[in-house]
Formats: C-alpha cells, structure tokens, sequence
C-alpha cells in the first residue's frame, strides 16, 4: 500500500501554508512535489519525516497511522539540499552515522555503509575527507547515507539545488536509475520542473498550500488542469475568451475563433474561460480567416535543436511561442492552423 497523505493543515507565521493536502506514494514509486518557493513542500516533508506536527490531517503507511510513532522508528530515510554532512568526519563515518543511531554491530554496519557506498559508485572514497570532495561527490555520500539504512521510503528535499547545472543533468539521470534499480518509494521535492519531469513516476502539484494536480509528468504537461498550472509548467500561450456555443463547443476570443476538444479540469459553465494553444503540432496555413486560426508576424526565431522557436506578435500585441519544423524571416506575416486537440480549456 505504501504511504497516503491525508488532508494535512499546517500554520505559519498566523497563517495556512499546507490547506488539506492528500496524496499516496505507491510502492516502489517516486513521487515529485513540485511547486514555487513558500508553497509548503519542504514543510510537508518534515511533516512526513516525523520532525514537525500538522494541525490537521493523518500520515499513513500501510494505512496504519504514525502519528505516535518517532522519527527513528519510521524507517524514513531524508535527504536534505545542504546534505548535513559532518566535515569533521570521513566518508564512512558520515554513512555509519544513521546505522550506529540502532546500535547495530560493527560488522553489519560496515557491510551496510560498504553496500551503500556502492551504490552511488563511492566505494574507493570510505576513507577521504568530506571536505576534499567536490559538490557532486558530497551529494553521493549524503545519498548513500539516506540509503544506508534500508529504509522504506525515501524522501530527496531539493537534492541537486546546490550544483551546477551540468552536473545536476549528470545526477538526475544517475537518481532516476538509483530509485528505479532499489525499488525504494520515494518522495523528491524541487522548485524545477525539468529536474521533476526527468526524475517522477508522478508529479503532485503544490500551489498556495493545496494540491493543484496530480498526474504522470506526460499528463500533467499536456493536460495542465488551470492557467496557474500551466505557466508554472512554462505554457504561456494563453488566451482568454467566451464561450459563444456548446454544440460543437466554440469559444470566442479578441484573436478569432477556436474549437477546442477539450475541457481540462473544470465544470464547463458560461462565462470568461483561457484557453491553452499549445505550443508544438501547430501547421502554417495559407492566409485567411477560418476556426483554429491565428496570424501575427514572425518577432523572433531560435534555433532548438529539431525545431525552430517562433515567436509571434499578434495585432494586439501578444506574443505567442511555436514550435515549426523550418525558420521564417523576422517580420513575415504567418498563419498557424491548430488541431482541436491542440487548444484546451482551462479554468482561470
């Protein structure tokens, strides 16, 4: 069953930061939070951790409830952004610190911290000085410490916030394998949604202290359920509009007219709605007006590797971002052509 959240409140400062957030972590699942700074996620972990009380709500695991149970004796494993490593101390005695804490014999504790060490490929560096490794080396070790233990969930709070973003690309591929090999459940908190795309079985949305959506990275990108859910996920190709028919559905905008296929994560009801052009699978079409249709002029294009970036400023000057197959020169006149699948409409 694994680990479910249910309903947690948390205070601030006189204020709501976590407003009756639910979720489940799955067996061998890793979870991302995402969400901008001050949305409650790092709170939520300690939450989870043990080391901080909700005013409201249950953790659960196997749905037992472990609100009387310690943090050693929850067999949680934390990671936290600054690692917490001892500077003082070798690599294999930072590893050994969680395990001595049990009062396990030194013979299981050094085949534990040599396993562990092995499996973030540290195991030549048991007798170096953590302060003569670099910021990545140091990340190995904070992680062979989380995992040391064996614990049956991990939890990762901004694990790679602290280096570069070379070698963060190096390690989020290096953490995806890791979770994946171990089977651990693991919950991965970060303010970068590349980093969660690139690391999540499942992302959990967190805005203003309240689950915004839940779903696979490939749903939540392609189906974000309102405008706040999509210019986080950098979906800024945002148009707002009337709803003028239902029968086929058909929405009016100060741009034209478009049919959108479908209706993302709200009740339909007349009124102001925006709508989501999505940025790729558009085709430039012959001039003229017509549904799905939207001309403005090229204002700049960037080479993106398999496609070009166009951005277009429409007549009222809006700026919108493509994706085409071919350059276009600066300042021509282009009409793009949506599929129906490609406008959504979002709540506000």
């Amino acid at each position: 069953m694994g680990l479910s959240i249910r309903d947690i409140h948390k205070m601030y400062e006189g204020k709501p930061l976590l407003r009756g957030v639910s979720f489940d972590v799955a067996e061998g699942e890793t979870v991302c939070l995402l969400g901008p700074s001050g949305s409650g996620k790092s709170t939520l972990l300690r939450i989870i951790a043990g080391l901080e009380e909700a005013e409201k709500g249950l953790v659960l695991w196997d749905g037992n409830d472990l609100a009387n149970v310690p943090v050693h004796q929850r067999h949680f494993g934390l990671m936290f952004q600054d690692y917490a490593l001892f500077p003082h101390r070798r690599v294999a005695e930072n590893v050994a610190f969680g395990l001595r804490m049990q009062n396990l014999p030194s013979a299981e504790i050094d085949r534990q911290v040599r396993e562990a060490l092995e499996r973030v490929n540290m195991a030549g560096f048991a007798r170096r000085r953590v302060t003569d490794l670099s910021g990545g080396e140091q990340q190995r070790v904070a992680l062979a410490r989380a995992l040391a233990p064996n614990p049956r969930l991990l939890m990762l709070d901004e694990p790679l916030g602290a280096l570069d973003r070379a070698l963060r690309e190096q390690l989020e591929q290096f953490l995806r394998e890791l979770l994946h090999e171990t089977r651990i459940s693991a919950i991965y908190v970060t303010h970068d949604q590349e980093e969660a795309f690139a690391i999540a079985d499942r992302l959990v949305l967190l805005n203003e202290g309240k689950v915004e959506q839940d779903g696979t990275p490939d749903e939540v990108y392609k189906r974000p359920v309102s405008v706040w859910a999509a210019r986080f996920l950098g979906l800024s190709n945002l148009l707002p509009g009337k709803i003028t028919s239902r029968q086929p559905l058909q929405v009016q905008t100060r741009l034209g007219s478009f049919t959108p296929a479908e209706v993302n994560g709200f009740e339909l009801r007349d009124g102001e709605i925006s709508l989501l052009l999505r940025p790729t699978g558009v085709t430039v079409a012959a001039p003229g007006s017509g549904l799905n249709r939207l001309t403005g002029v090229v204002e700049d294009v960037s080479f993106r590797g398999e496609s070009y970036q166009i951005a277009l400023r429409c007549t009222d000057g809006s700026v919108f971002q493509f994706y085409l197959p071919n350059p276009y020169p600066f300042k021509e006149t282009l009409t793009l052509q949506f599929d129906p699948e490609g406008v959504l409409c979002l709540a506000q």
